[in-house]
C-alpha cells in the first residue's frame, strides 16, 4: 500500500491537510479515511479548500467535503458549495448543492459542478445561470473557462440584458450560446430569437455585443419592428443608435403602407426615418390592387420628415437609371423624386411615360397620385404625346405643356398649352383609316370617350389642314419633335434591371429660356452715341 502510494507521490501533487480542530478513524464510516472535524483547510497546488468537516482519503490524494466548502485560487477564482469531491490525480471537483463559482465579475450558479482543474473548465448539466454586470443567462447544461473567460450554454438558453432587477431591455432565446464575459460578445447558434425592444429578431448565427448594443446577424437574419421586416444574409444593427445595415439579397417590407424594397445593400436610420439600397435596388409598391409597381434604380432613398408630429411625411429619391413596371404602365428617367404631402412623382432628364398604346415624354414629367392611382400627369416642356396606331401611322400632339387627366387609370381630357400641334388619324364607320388632321393652335383640349377615342377638341382659334391617306405630305406625317422609343420601354418586373437608353442624337436638350440682358449707362451712351454717328453718314450733304 505504501509502495503504491510512493508511485503516485513521485509523479503527481500531493494534498496537504493544513487544519483541523479534529482528527481521527473510524472504520464504521470508513477505513480507508482520515475523518476531519472542524475548520478544515487543505491545499493541493495554488488551491486552497475550506470546509467544515472532511474524509480525506491519503492513498488516493482524494477527499470528500461537507459544509460550507470553498475552493479558492489566489484572488482571481472561487468555487463554493455544500459537498465537494476532490480527486489529486486527475484535478477533478465535483460540487453539489447550491454551487457558485466567481471570476471576476463573472457569477456562475448551479446545484451540480464538475471543475477540471487539467483543462480549466467548469460544466454545470442540471439547469445553471451565469450573470455578469451586462448579462444574465441560464440554460440546462453549460461550460465556463476562466482562462479564455469564455461560457458555452446549451439546451433552453436565456438571455437578458441588462440584469435583473433592471428591466429587460433585450431578451435571447437559443439552443446554443457562447458568451465570453471579458468582451460581452454573445454568439447565439442554431435557431434564436432576440427581442430587443420593439424589435423582434430571428437568426440562426447571431452576434450581440451588450457594451456597444451592436448585433451581426448572419445564415439569411430577419428582423420585424411594427410591421416592418428586414431579411438579408447578414445584418449589422445597434440598437442604442437603432441603425442598421444589411448586406446580400436584402428584402424589406412595410405592411403598413404596403410596399417593399430590395437590394444586396441596404442602411436604415430609425430614429431619423431614413433608408437607402443600393445594388440591384428595387422598391415594390402593393398599394394599387392586384397588380404591382416595381421600379430600380442606382440607387433608392427615403427621407422622412417631422417624425415625431402629426405632420409627418416622405419623399423618396432614386437615382440613375431609374426604370419602372406596372401592368398598365412603365415609366423610364435618370433620376425621380415622389413626394408623400403633395402625392406627386417628379421624374428629370429625358423621362418617358407609357400605359397601353400611348407614350408621353418631355424634359420633365410630375404624375401626381390619388388614393394610390395616378390622378393626372403633368409633361413639361417639349411635350410629346403619341398613340401608335401601325407601324407607320402615330397620333401625335406636341406643345410647351401636356396635362393629361385621369379616371380609373384612363385618360378623359387632355389639356395642351403653348405652341399645340396635333397630328391626328381619324377612322369612319368601318375601322378604316381615312385621312390625318394636322392642326396648329395656341391651346387645346381633347377629351377621349371609351377606349381611348377621341371625343371632340376645344381650341380658341387653330389652323389646319386635312390630308387624305395616300396625299399626306413626307414630311407632314410625323411632328419634329416626334420619337417613339417602344426599345426602350420595360417590358416585365425583371426587365427593369436592363437599362437601354435612348440611341445617341434622340435625347432631349434642355431648352433655355434666355432673359433680356440688363443695359449699362454707360452702354447706352455708347450706343446712343453710335446711332447719331450712323444718322449723321445717313443725311446727304449739301
Amino acid at each position: 500500500m505504501f509502495a503504491s502510494t510512493a508511485a503516485w507521490a513521485e509523479s503527481e501533487s500531493r494534498i496537504y491537510l493544513l487544519h483541523s480542530d479534529r482528527l481521527f478513524h473510524d472504520t464504521e464510516v470508513d477505513a480507508r479515511a482520515q475523518i476531519l472535524v472542524g475548520n478544515v483547510q487543505f491545499r493541493h497546488d495554488d488551491i486552497l479548500m475550506y470546509c467544515d468537516s472532511a474524509l480525506f482519503y491519503e492513498s488516493t490524494n482524494s477527499l470528500d467535503a461537507f459544509g460550507n466548502v470553498r475552493m479558492v485560487q489566489g484572488d482571481t477564482l472561487s468555487l463554493s458549495g455544500d459537498v465537494l469531491y476532490y480527486s489529486g490525480l486527475d484535478k477533478l471537483a465535483r460540487v453539489r448543492h447550491n454551487v457558485v463559482l466567481v471570476h471576476g465579475g463573472t457569477m456562475l450558479y448551479t446545484d451540480s459542478l464538475d471543475y477540471d482543474r487539467l483543462y480549466n473548465v467548469g460544466y454545470f448539466f442540471e439547469g445553471g445561470r451565469v450573470r455578469t454586470s451586462d448579462n444574465d443567462m441560464t440554460s440546462d447544461w453549460g461550460e465556463y473557462r476562466p482562462d479564455t473567460k469564455v461560457a458555452v450554454f446549451n439546451y433552453n438558453v436565456h438571455m437578458v440584458s441588462p440584469v435583473p432587477p433592471q428591466e429587460p431591455r433585450t431578451t435571447l432565446l437559443t439552443d446554443t450560446l457562447y458568451y465570453n464575459t471579458a468582451t460581452s460578445v454573445a454568439n447565439a447558434r442554431g435557431p434564436s430569437t432576440i427581442d430587443d425592444g420593439a424589435c423582434h429578431i430571428y437568426t440562426e448565427q447571431g452576434y450581440m455585443n451588450s457594451k456597444s448594443n451592436d448585433l451581426v446577424l448572419l445564415e439569411r437574419s430577419e428582423m420585424s419592428n411594427n410591421g416592418k421586416k428586414l431579411i438579408g444574409d447578414s445584418i449589422i444593427w445597434n440598437s442604442a443608435d437603432s441603425i442598421g445595415e444589411a448586406f446580400g439579397n436584402v428584402i424589406y417590407t412595410d405592411v403598413l403602407n404596403n410596399n417593399a424594397m430590395t437590394g444586396n445593400y441596404c442602411y436604415y436610420d430609425d430614429r431619423i426615418g431614413y433608408s437607402l439600397a443600393t445594388d440591384s435596388a428595387c422598391m415594390m409598391d402593393y398599394s394599387q390592387g392586384p397588380d404591382t409597381m416595381y421600379m430600380h434604380a442606382d440607387s433608392i432613398k427615403m427621407f422622412t420628415y417631422n417624425i415625431h408630429s402629426d405632420s409627418v411625411y416622405r419623399t423618396m429619391h432614386a437615382y440613375n437609371h431609374v426604370r419602372m413596371y406596372h401592368s398598365d404602365m412603365q415609366a423610364v428617367c435618370d433620376s425621380l423624386v415622389y413626394l408623400t404631402n403633395d402625392s406627386v412623382i417628379i421624374m428629370y432628364r429625358d423621362p418617358i411615360i407609357w400605359y397601353g398604346t400611348q407614350q408621353l415624354l418631355g424634359e420633365e414629367i410630375r404624375a401626381f397620385v390619388n388614393d394610390s392611382t395616378i390622378d393626372s400627369i403633368y409633361v413639361l416642356r417639349q411635350a410629346l404625346s403619341c398613340e401608335r396606331l401601325d407601324s407607320m401611322h402615330y397620333n401625335q400632339v406636341a406643345g410647351h405643356e401636356i396635362r393629361s387627366y385621369m379616371r380609373d387609370g384612363e385618360p378623359y381630357m387632355t389639356h395642351v398649352v403653348g405652341n399645340a400641334i396635333v397630328n391626328y388619324f381619324p377612322f369612319d364607320d368601318d375601322s378604316l383609316m381615312v385621312a390625318m388632321n394636322h392642326i396648329e393652335s395656341t391651346e387645346m383640349k381633347m377629351y377621349m370617350g371609351e377606349n381611348r377615342k377621341l371625343k371632340k377638341i376645344w381650341m380658341p382659334a387653330a389652323t389646319g389642314t386635312f390630308y387624305p391617306v395616300p396625299m399626306i405630305p413626307a414630311n407632314m406625317r410625323f411632328l419634329e419633335n416626334f420619337q417613339w422609343f417602344d426599345y426602350v420601354r420595360p417590358l416585365s418586373p425583371p426587365d427593369i434591371f436592363v437599362w437601354r437608353g435612348k440611341s445617341k442624337g434622340t435625347e432631349l436638350k434642355k431648352s433655355v429660356q434666355r432673359t433680356v440682358p440688363l443695359q449699362k449707362l454707360n452702354n447706352i451712351g455708347k450706343n446712343h452715341g453710335n446711332v447719331q454717328n450712323a444718322r449723321a453718314k445717313e443725311i446727304p450733304t449739301r
